[in-house]
């Protein structure tokens, strides 16, 4: 009764077990990763780009609240979809083998949805206003640009560059932060802080770009000058991000091992493991019959022999039926028959 009892309950345990694995193992839908990003990048942008547009001698810098908007949208949406919230990040990403091709343009979609939605949410607001006049010019001060609309005249080439290199650093804080080997709960922190860095950074030089939905909310409701510009704000943050994801597929694809090879060290069986297990099985057996070992000192040497010889064998078929046996029926059944 006792060992039946004891079988049931560690069934029970191992169908717990399984059952709290499997859920676990069970992501939400692509629809419901899609709305997240799409609801994320809304709070980026509404936050930070009316902090932006509306900011006061008093109140918080500009790329902080950017900074914190980012941290807050992960915090709240990324156990859903990752969170991403930038075109960059998302092709990274499947670059890097860390999210299936399939998920690209649903994600990519669903953020310049969110950042459109929010950008008309704030023209909708400010044009409520009679005492507010020039609303595109409001965007325009805020929207992404080089040339003669930088803010301190830096050219093509300059603004290019730094977008690059600057949404390279931003992916690959990422990339490293969301890694299975980092400490994920400091994820939104490190990346949500970088993106306040590097757009401190790029102030001067493009007015914060980085994230290609960003300068396309501002941009479409801006002058036109701000929509003739805005290829530069989507190829340099995406040719950022591809560098960034190739270098991070490079760094995984080293540092884990071969199939082939972790196939082969499972199905081969080294004679020495072989020699253990059987010493293992002999010390039990001796502990098990040494009343019955006792009580036979007398037989002869060679009759030892033999006895030791088919000891040895059947303890190897024991091995076998145990490595064979499905783990439940198998092994129990050769467990109760040396102990008996």
């Amino acid at each position: 009764m006792n060992h039946t009892s004891t079988t049931a309950g560690a069934s029970a345990d191992a169908g717990l077990a399984t059952a709290g694995h499997d859920d676990a193992l069970r992501t939400p839908g692509l629809t419901a990763r899609s709305i997240a990003e799409g609801a994320g990048s809304f709070l980026v942008i509404l936050v930070g780009l009316g902090a932006t547009m509306l900011a006061t001698e008093t109140a918080l810098q500009p790329t902080l609240v950017f900074g914190f908007a980012v941290i807050a949208a992960m915090i709240a949406f990324g156990h859903v979809s990752g969170g991403h919230f930038n075109p960059a990040i998302t092709l990274a990403s499947a670059v890097a083998g860390r999210m299936d091709w399939k998920a690209v343009v649903p994600y990519i979609v669903a953020q310049v949805l969110g950042a459109v939605a929010a950008s008309g949410l704030i023209w909708l607001v400010l044009s409520a206003n009679p005492q507010l006049t020039g609303i595109r010019e409001f965007f325009s001060s805020a929207s992404n640009g080089y040339a003669e609309h930088s803010p301190v005249q830096f050219p093509l080439t300059s603004a290019f560059l730094l977008e690059v290199v600057a949404t390279a650093l931003l992916v690959a804080v990422f990339l490293g932060a969301t890694s299975k080997r980092a400490r994920r709960d400091l994820a939104p922190f490190a990346v949500g802080l970088t993106f306040a860095g590097l757009l401190s950074f790029l102030l001067p030089v493009t007015n914060g770009g980085i994230n290609p939905v960003r300068a396309t909310a501002s941009a479409i409701f801006a002058e036109t000058w701000a929509l003739e510009q805005l290829w530069l704000f989507w190829v340099a943050p995406i040719i950022g991000g591809l560098i960034a994801g190739l270098v991070f597929r490079s760094v995984d694809s080293w540092g884990a091992p071969r199939p082939e090879r972790l196939e082969a060290a499972d199905s081969e069986a080294p004679a020495s493991a072989v020699a253990v297990q059987l010493g293992v099985h002999a010390d039990e057996q001796s502990l098990a019959t040494g009343s019955a070992a006792g009580s036979s000192a007398g037989t002869s040497a060679d009759a030892s022999a033999g006895d030791a010889q088919s000891f040895f064998a059947s303890t190897a078929s024991d091995g076998r039926d145990l490595s064979s046996g499905d783990g439940d029926g198998d092994a129990g059944s050769g467990t109760s028959g040396r102990m008996r």
